[in-house]
């Protein structure tokens, strides 16, 4: 029955917009298995994603929609969450995505509360029904992400439509970047779960370091350290911390030579004052962690090539996506979690 209502609800979703269905659409082998609860709170981490994994999939086999886009878009919406108060209890849903109530039920909808299909596309609202239940709710899964592959079908499956689906739905040049971003990283990687972390120097290489985020900075103006400083051998390996995608690379007058490396939870990872990088590593590349990307250094505080103004340490910093804007927050409860994590696996 539940495959049923999917493959007739996606059709008709296919259909409306006047596409083609897409030759490689079948269903999916365990589409009975439709998870019929919002509720993901109460889920380990490893069910969460093996639950959203399963709706993903089943939506991308029906509706021929990568399922890395999918994976990415709700994963965007996921990392928004988590910085807008708002928004927060969203996700302790399975799908993350967020539509305002002015979207889901129509700019005029005198009823706050409807759930009714007809009258939320008579008063021009998008929500709608993906279960086949009579409801639109915007708290269940399915009908979530019916709303958001409906949209993302109107204008087609290729990377360059989904580009365009996604500026007319976010009208924001960042989101559509961040969202291709976290695609291709899924793509590349080929699963959900990118959590992995990696101490950014070896465990078993000689170095300190201690909490130094916020303190006053002599050089370059009033400003605060932004990061934690970990001092280590002039060469000492840098490696990546996260899967990601290098995002930036190259001379800062502060940082010197420096890495910037955005993770699949929209985290900034920044590097800096680096002898030097890794060869044939580019802007664009993407990274696991553990990778060298480059070695410890003293390079900064002036023009390109400028080094020795301090002892050779990394300089590594955390920077979260706000949606408009990025802000740093103190790395160094994670960096001591990383170090444990890696020191006990040896």
């Amino acid at each position: 029955m539940l495959r049923k209502w999917l493959v007739t609800l996606i059709a008709i979703a296919v259909l409306g917009t006047g596409m083609c269905w897409p030759a490689k659409v079948h269903a999916a082998a365990d589409v009975e298995r439709v998870l019929t609860t919002s509720d993901a709170q109460t889920m380990t981490e490893e069910e969460r994603l093996q639950e959203l994994g399963s709706l993903i999939d089943q939506f991308s086999a029906l509706t021929g929609i990568p399922w890395y886009w999918l994976a990415a878009i709700n994963q965007y919406e996921r990392t928004l969450n988590k910085v807008i108060k708002a928004r927060q209890p969203l996700n302790d849903r399975l799908i993350s995505i967020y539509y305002s109530e002015t979207q889901w039920l129509g700019p005029f909808n005198p009823d706050p509360n409807d759930t009714n299909p007809a009258s939320i596309h008579f008063f021009g609202g998008i929500g709608s029904d993906g279960n086949q239940d009579g409801k639109a709710d915007p708290n269940d899964p399915v009908d979530v992400l019916h709303t958001m592959t409906s949209h993302l079908l109107r204008y087609g499956i290729t990377d360059k439509r989904m580009r365009t689906a996604l500026w007319e739905h976010y009208h924001n040049p960042r989101s559509v970047q961040r969202i291709e971003q976290f695609a291709r990283m899924y793509k590349e990687f080929g699963k959900l779960d990118l959590s992995k972390r990696a101490f950014p120097v070896p465990v078993r290489s000689h170095y300190s370091y201690r909490s130094t985020w916020g303190a006053a900075r002599g050089w370059g103006g009033r400003r605060i350290h932004e990061g934690t400083d970990i001092f280590a051998d002039y060469g000492t390996p840098v490696r990546s911390t996260c899967y990601g995608i290098v995002e930036v690379m190259g001379w800062n007058r502060y940082g010197g030579w420096r890495i910037g490396i955005r993770d699949i939870h929209n985290v900034y990872h920044y590097f800096a004052h680096l002898s030097g990088f890794q060869k044939g590593l580019k802007e664009g590349d993407l990274v696991e962690p553990g990778q060298t990307i480059g070695w410890v250094g003293s390079s900064g505080y002036g023009k390109p090539g400028t080094s020795g103004k301090f002892p050779p340490h990394l300089h590594f910093g955390m920077y979260r996506d706000t949606g408009l804007s990025e802000w740093s927050f103190d790395p160094y409860p994670y960096l001591r979690r990383w170090e444990k994590m890696e020191q006990a696996s040896r």
